[in-house]
């Protein structure tokens, strides 16, 4: 999990630099609406909308946003229809992305996220060729300096049943089974913690690979472009940073 956390160390500080908040709403809008489409329009039994009702509260969303998007999901408002995709495929040297999101076209989106994997040198795959790489996680990653005392946390997230507790580079990282998920995140709360680097349900790779720093830049960059992509919602991969290639990316900044 150590990639993990140094991945999301320079994610999360490029997120802050350049992130909008209109791009912000409409990204959050479309997970809340496809959220409440599996799942139902009730934040207290679908897990997965209410992390997305919680993060578009925090990013000041106007809660008819926030309600408009839920009634699309569960078919109470009309307005455009959209599908749900997932798209799998290799970036350069090896590293195993899998794609999703909704879209009211299907030929474009495909078409469009094709484009994106061949200009970086990668390649759009079969349904199937990653997926069976991934198993669907909750992750709770918090900064150092919001933990008053490490130790009583892991104490916690042990009883809530946690998988996996790490502390590497100055990110404290914490990995359950989903249906335990929100439990953990507001036990965590619950004891001080109101601010989080990561609080989702995202998928993990068993398994991951550390490319050199050329390739590991170049499939940073397809990522990034994909995440940018308005129809695609989440982009799992199984990149580990090299501690070269952290390096180097916290010199780019």
């Amino acid at each position: 999990m150590a990639g993990h956390s140094k991945w999301a160390n320079i994610k999360h500080k490029k997120a802050r630099q350049d992130k909008k908040r209109a791009k912000r709403f409409a990204k959050l809008s479309k997970k809340i609406t496809s959220a409440a489409r599996r799942g139902g329009g009730d934040p207290e039994f679908n897990a997965e909308l209410r992390v997305f009702v919680d993060k578009a509260k925090d990013a000041n969303m106007p809660k008819d946003n926030i309600e408009r998007a839920i009634k699309k999901g569960t078919g109470e408002l009309d307005g455009v229809s959209y599908i749900d995709f997932n798209y799998e495929g290799y970036g350069p040297g090896g590293v195993a992305i899998y794609v999703t999101g909704s879209t009211d076209n299907r030929n474009r989106s495909v078409s469009e996220i094709r484009h994106m994997f061949e200009s970086h040198g990668g390649k759009l795959g079969e349904d199937g060729c990653v997926n069976w790489m991934f198993n669907d996680r909750g992750i709770i990653s918090i900064d150092e300096d919001e933990v008053a005392d490490a130790d009583e946390l892991m104490m916690l997230a042990v009883e809530q049943g946690a998988l996996d507790f790490e502390q590497d580079d100055g990110v404290v990282t914490m990995t359950t089974e989903v249906p335990d998920f929100i439990a953990l995140r507001e036990a965590t709360v619950d004891s001080g913690v109101d601010a989080f680097i990561t609080d989702e349900i995202t998928k993990i790779a068993d398994s991951h690979v550390s490319p050199d720093v050329s390739t590991t830049r170049t499939n940073i960059d397809l990522i990034e472009s994909l995440e940018d992509h308005d129809d695609v919602e989440n982009v799992y991969h199984n990149l580990e940073l090299s501690d070269e290639a952290a390096e180097a990316m916290e010199q780019e900044g």
